[in-house]
């Protein structure tokens, strides 16, 4: 009970502790300023509350959950959406992704039937080169089943020491027997961040995340390896993209403007305003940037985005992003778990707050509802060039871009897992085979509807017809996949995708807002 009492109290005078930021280098926070009777009242009413559970509850109560599970999380929950605490586990994990780099086979897991599946092992790790495949089941770890056991558990035991040995007992579906794959644990680094080109001068970049601290080092890697002064107009996809660390967004951001121009801003009770100016990077200045964002794009990418916009620096193409604009501090607490809370509010260079209204919705609807925000009309700024921008709902696109919407078979398609099944039967047991460029023919697509008869997922033959295109697309990506990995099959669809090829022709739209933005600063500067 004295541990718990301890994390209470904790959780209310975290300002005293080492605070170790998720979204912002450097924030300086105050203690708390409610007095300390007032302390002492709520935390005596929660230790009498909870001891008055544990002596009069019907079955034992567990304390650890009480408030791992129960005190903390509510308490939370009156403040805002964002503010979270992590048990042990979830900090650590949180954690391993922030650093991009753990020691392992080098392999997403996932449940699938019950079963422990093998999802994506990485191209070039230990996994791939032990000739570990996406759809494997994974029967047993050293000898131990993995029957009951959930992805986290499977995880654990895949971990370990660098040059350490693991066997791997799976299930290839096709095969007649489990084979046991030994594999040597190595240091395992993931990237979130990938270019290539899609024609000749015109670059997709793409950015999944922002959580881990290696974003912006592996751009210019990626960056150089391509060949940045050939750059003649850059698509940077940010759909998806929930954000992560603010370093890693104003470093993103910053390199694409001038020297010293503000990225973005935050402030909140318990600290100064800080501003956060660009680290420009020459070459990133030479060309027309078209960025696509989605209802799915936040926090990060909103800051990265917003930025942009806010400098006519790139022309916004897509959806409204979600209109998270809240800085989350972490600090970490006893026994090895940590509280995110909200410490600040963040704006872009122009002045707008994109964080979307939470006070007057229940949490539930904030995330999932369908989202009926128009811009805060009182909220209205200006871009470099004069244009109007609006806060308080996310960041609006400069050209909406609706993306197709998926009807109910190919709904059905992806709830069934066809595709995923399919590419197991495809390749029967043996290792993946296909050549790059290689795409599915009139054979394979009757192969997937035989298989789709076979295992009586139902479909008319109108909605076949109509859905041919995207059933191919479908199964080049899975086959892709399997056997050339995932960045492999991303890139393949990359190139055929509706809202890329539009970007391309929005480049000239891009370069016309830029090169008017340097005009009216010019002018700005003569004036002077």
């Amino acid at each position: 009970m004295r541990i718990r009492i301890t994390l209470l109290v904790a959780l209310f005078t975290a300002g005293s502790l080492g605070l170790a930021l998720i979204y912002a280098p450097t924030v300086h926070v105050r203690a708390a300023t409610g007095s300390e009777d007032e302390l002492s009242r709520g935390v005596r009413a929660i230790a009498e509350a909870y001891s008055l559970v544990e002596q009069n509850f019907a079955d034992p109560v567990s304390s650890e959950r009480a408030m791992y599970e129960g005190a903390i999380p509510g308490m939370l929950r009156t403040l805002d959406p964002h503010s979270n605490f992590l048990d042990p586990t979830e900090f650590r994990d949180m954690q391993r992704r922030q650093h991009a780099q753990y020691f392992g086979v080098g392999m997403e897991i996932a449940v699938d039937e019950g079963k422990i599946v093998v999802f994506q092992p990485f191209p070039g790790s230990p996994a791939w080169n032990a000739g570990l495949r996406r759809g494997d089941a994974v029967a047993a770890v050293d000898g131990r089943s993995t029957k009951g056991m959930d992805t986290a558990d499977v995880a654990n035991m895949l971990r370990g020491a660098r040059g350490t040995p693991v066997s791997v007992t799976v299930e290839r579906p096709g095969a007649p027997e489990p084979m046991t794959i030994q594999v040597i644990r190595g240091e395992i680094q993931t990237s979130v961040v990938d270019a290539y080109w899609l024609k000749p001068g015109i670059a997709y970049l793409g950015i999944t995340t922002f959580e881990a601290e290696n974003v912006s080092q592996d751009l210019e890697t990626a960056i150089q390896a391509l060949g940045e002064d050939k750059v003649q107009g850059l698509v940077l996809d940010l759909r998806g993209n929930p954000g992560g660390l603010l370093n890693e967004a104003v470093a993103v951001a910053g390199r694409y403007l001038r020297n010293g121009q503000t990225v973005v801003s935050h402030r909140g009770r318990a600290e100064q305003e800080q501003i956060f100016r660009a680290k420009a990077q020459s070459l990133g200045q030479r060309y027309p940037i078209v960025v696509l964002v989605d209802r799915r794009s936040a926090s990060a990418s909103e800051i990265v985005s917003g930025a942009l916009q806010d400098h006519d620096r790139a022309w916004i193409l897509g959806e409204t992003t979600f209109g998270k604009g809240l800085v989350q501090g972490q600090f970490p607490l006893s026994e090895g778990a940590a509280l995110l809370l909200t410490i600040a509010h963040y704006y872009t260079p122009s002045g707008r707050l994109i964080q979307r209204d939470y006070q007057h919705r229940s949490f539930f609807d904030y995330y999932y509802a369908g989202r009926n925000d128009g811009p805060n009309l009182q909220d209205v700024k200006a871009t470099d060039s004069g244009r109007k921008v609006y806060g308080g709902g996310g960041i609006a696109p400069d050209e909406k871009f609706d993306p197709p919407k998926g009807n109910l078979f190919q709904r059905h398609m992806v709830v069934s897992n066809a595709f995923f099944h399919f590419g197991s039967v495809y390749f029967s047991g043996h290792t993946p085979v296909v050549a790059e460029g290689w795409s599915p023919d009139a054979e394979t697509l009757q192969g997937f509807r035989n298989f789709l008869d076979a295992q009586e997922i139902p479909y008319t033959e109108e909605e076949f017809n109509t859905n041919r295109q995207w059933i191919l697309d479908q199964l080049r990506w899975e086959l892709y996949s399997r056997a050339l990995g995932k960045k492999t099959a991303d890139r393949a669809a990359m190139r055929s995708d509706a809202e890329v090829n539009y970007a391309i022709q929005c480049l000239p739209k891009a370069q016309a807002l830029f090169q008017e933005a340097q005009r009216v600063i010019a002018q700005r500067r003569q004036r002077r």
